[in-house]
């Protein structure tokens, strides 16, 4: 890439700890290369919008790695491939609208676009990736959940959230004898409940991997009631599911859709477990909390990791390409490889083994 060479950057999808580590390594990067950066604002749809369009400089990025969220806004809405365009009769239409986004692109003559997001992000960029956009991937969810990386930013303050609520909820629980349920993010993979829910001593720890019994949970409950452990900490996964049965959905009960909004689970297995055990019980939802705040030490320098290596391959002109971290290296990946695959928590892993050496029970 030449002197001069101008590129933008995008975040996608839920915010996480750790974008702004990622935005500042790539407007140092590039600086140092004598490259311009502009922040697209508000995800892809931003390239819509010249309005949406913002040079970042040295600067402005200097002092953000501290903050949580992402100085250039993000939204899990505004797809492209499938926009909504209300039209001149009120009505709402979905419509492909990438090519006007590539001529904007071009427009702007912008060298390369770095995409920073989670699953549904990186889809939309590798099909533009496949109409010729030259873009590289930053993978980012607190669910951890992308493939083909060992981790990604925002997933070990989210899980030092999560095990800070677990530690004080053990006071409380225990004052009252009490059984806490606490409900954490984690669509499709467990991996925030269970490294929490081991590290804060929960007695159980329900994922989405396992269909969870809930009379095996009572039953492990009342056995820990029989030992004089007269409390218990539940941790769920909001993804998590009963045996034989779906995802909760909040307002809609039960469903098996991809597309909701889930939550509710943390609620159901608190009230089955009173009703099963007789026990009083209470439910949390942490909810956005987990993503809110501060990056850790580990989502500040990995964010900054990240950032830089996506200038690096942009350089040697890696495109169709996602960072990820192969230890002790941050290497490029294709895009190909990574979309539509989900990183679930093997059941057999380590982490697992040694919760239930340790006594917790995943309810099967």
């Amino acid at each position: 890439m030449e002197k001069g060479m101008r590129i933008a950057i995008s975040t996608g999808g839920g915010d996480a700890p750790g974008l702004n580590a990622v935005i500042k390594a790539v407007v140092m990067g590039a600086d140092s290369r004598n490259w311009e950066v502009y922040g697209i604002k508000n995800g892809y749809a931003g390239l819509l919008n010249a309005d949406e369009i913002v040079r970042l400089t040295p600067a402005m990025v200097h002092d953000i790695c501290s903050l949580g969220g992402t100085i250039i806004g993000t939204t899990n809405k505004g797809n492209p491939f499938k926009m909504p365009i209300t039209n001149v009769a009120g009505e709402t239409e979905i419509r492909d609208v990438s090519d006007k986004v590539i001529d904007n692109f071009k427009r702007l003559r912008f060298g390369c676009l770095i995409a920073v997001g989670g699953d549904g992000s990186l889809e939309i960029a590798y099909n533009f990736h496949k109409k010729g956009m030259p873009i590289i991937g930053v993978p980012k969810t607190i669910d951890n959940d992308i493939c083909s990386t060992v981790v990604t930013f925002g997933f070990d303050t989210a899980v030092n959230i999560a095990t800070e609520a677990i530690d004080r909820l053990h006071s409380t629980a225990k004052s009252h004898d009490r059984v806490m349920v606490v409900e954490v993010m984690g669509r499709h993979a467990g991996w925030i409940a269970l490294h929490s829910g081991v590290a804060g001593s929960a007695n159980v720890v329900l994922i989405p991997e396992i269909p969870f019994n809930i009379e095996k949970i009572c039953d492990h409950i009342s056995e820990l009631e029989l030992h004089g452990h007269h409390y218990a900490i539940v941790v769920v996964a909001e993804g998590a599911a009963p045996l034989g049965g779906r995802v909760l959905d909040r307002g809609n009960g039960e469903v098996g859709r991809q597309d909701v909004v889930l939550g509710g689970v943390g609620e159901y297995v608190a009230k089955e477990i009173a009703r099963g055990t007789g026990k009083d019980t209470r439910s949390l939802v942490l909810g956005h909390l987990q993503r809110g705040g501060s990056p850790t030490t580990f989502d500040r320098l990995m964010g900054l990791r990240f950032g830089a290596a996506a200038v690096r391959i942009a350089g040697e002109k890696k495109f169709g390409t996602m960072v990820a971290l192969n230890p002790p290296l941050v290497t490029a990946v294709p895009l190909s490889d990574v979309i539509g695959q989900i990183k679930n928590v093997p059941t057999e892993n380590d982490t697992m083994i040694t919760a239930r050496e340790i006594g917790i029970s995943f309810g099967d």
